[in-house]
């Protein structure tokens, strides 16, 4: 047998322990979830589920946007698989979505795409899909807020996003601006990692500051250089959030909540616990986390939980499972040659290598480690 072959008859066999796994673990909540559906109205729940998979269609739009910023060609057809596969990866193999990253550009690289490249392109993405919902959720409260009022502590919720996305394109163009002030930040950044890698009685990383920066200053030009490509993944990534957000209305249409207050605020409870939980993909929290929002405004917490259970069936579940199958879809998993060699500017090699360790699975031995977190 080839080695490649039993590279992916490994990869697919851990792949379907990690599904097992977690169906079992949670196996309860898919009993629970099967009785609570039958007390909703199935219309809206099926409307629901059909404009929540619109979003996933426009993200894989928004990537081959992204990859066009930085002057690289990838289909949506190719781009789809893509987008359940890094939702997978960054569920059984939690490392602040690095995991699902790496994916992104292994694939590419196999598929004759520049590494550093598509490391640029998975973090436009990353910006653009934070800022489509930090734009969804600011022009969300301030409608209600000028409509029916809405408590002023809830815009606290707004500001983490917009500092998380702040942040990510502060580092990226920082880069371009003061390249040295750059590394000078990742260098304090390195020194910290090499004294908790020391505690944890690793091996200090390989150099990587400088090729980092370089990397994210590259990027910068390229998408200045492209604006209306990287506007197009803005707005496809904007109008995904719009889907997720009517998705989660529905859901409470369906179970009899119908204040806009509450929807609205629950939404955004339910995505920011799903992006800062400690858990993947916020398994465990955003339930209770959407309750407690409900009761907040006057809603019952039976209601709280019919909604929340249900809407992580169709925004957690649904894709997690068809991950399971499509990311046998990637030039990864397919076990592609690699048709371009991976360069200098590959981002923080060792750190991918410590995600995967820990999480028993990695796309391959030779795979292009990425450049930031993703959602």
């Amino acid at each position: 047998m080839k080695p490649n072959v039993s590279i992916r008859t490994l990869l697919m066999g851990v792949v379907i322990i990690i599904v097992l796994a977690v169906v079992l673990l949670r196996g309860d909540q898919l009993v629970e979830l099967a009785e609570t559906m039958k007390q909703g109205s199935m219309i809206p729940l099926v409307v629901a589920l059909a404009i929540q998979l619109g979003k996933y269609f426009l993200q894989s739009i928004a990537y081959t946007y992204a990859f066009d910023a930085v002057g690289e060609k990838y289909s949506a057809r190719n781009t789809l698989p893509l987008v359940f596969g890094t939702f997978f990866m960054n569920t059984v193999a939690p490392s602040a979505n690095l995991a699902g990253i790496t994916l992104v550009v292994d694939d590419a690289r196999r598929r004759g795409i520049d590494s550093g490249k598509a490391g640029s392109a998975a973090l436009l993405m990353q910006i653009t899909i934070d800022t489509g919902f930090a734009v969804i959720i600011l022009v969300g409260f301030s409608a209600v807020a000028l409509t029916v009022g809405i408590p002023l502590g809830w815009f606290a919720l707004v500001l983490i996003d917009l500092a998380v996305v702040s942040a990510m394109v502060g580092v990226l163009f920082l880069g371009r601006i003061n390249i040295d002030l750059l590394k000078g930040i990742l260098g304090r950044a390195d020194r910290l990692v090499t004294k908790l890698r020391a505690l944890m009685k690793r091996d200090p990383l390989k150099p990587w500051v400088d090729r980092t920066a370089e990397s994210f200053a590259e990027a910068a030009g390229l998408i200045v250089a492209n604006p209306k490509p990287t506007l197009m993944s803005l707005v496809c990534s904007i109008g995904a959030s719009v889907c997720e957000l009517a998705c989660f209305v529905l859901v409470g249409i369906g179970f009899g909540v119908d204040s806009i207050q509450a929807l609205v605020c629950g939404y955004v409870v339910a995505t920011l616990f799903a992006m800062f939980s400690l858990t993947p993909q916020g398994v465990g929290f955003v339930e209770t986390a959407v309750t407690v929002a409900f009761t907040t405004f006057g809603e019952s917490s039976a209601a709280g939980l019919s909604i929340g259970l249900v809407y992580r069936s169709i925004v957690f579940w649904m894709p997690f499972l068809i991950g399971a199958v499509l990311i046998q879809m990637t030039s990864t998993f397919k076990g592609e040659k690699v048709l371009t060699a991976s360069k200098d500017v590959d981002l923080i090699p060792e750190l991918i290598d410590d995600v995967f360790e820990g999480s028993g699975s990695a796309p391959s031995e030779d795979a292009a480690p990425p450049s930031s977190p993703k959602r």
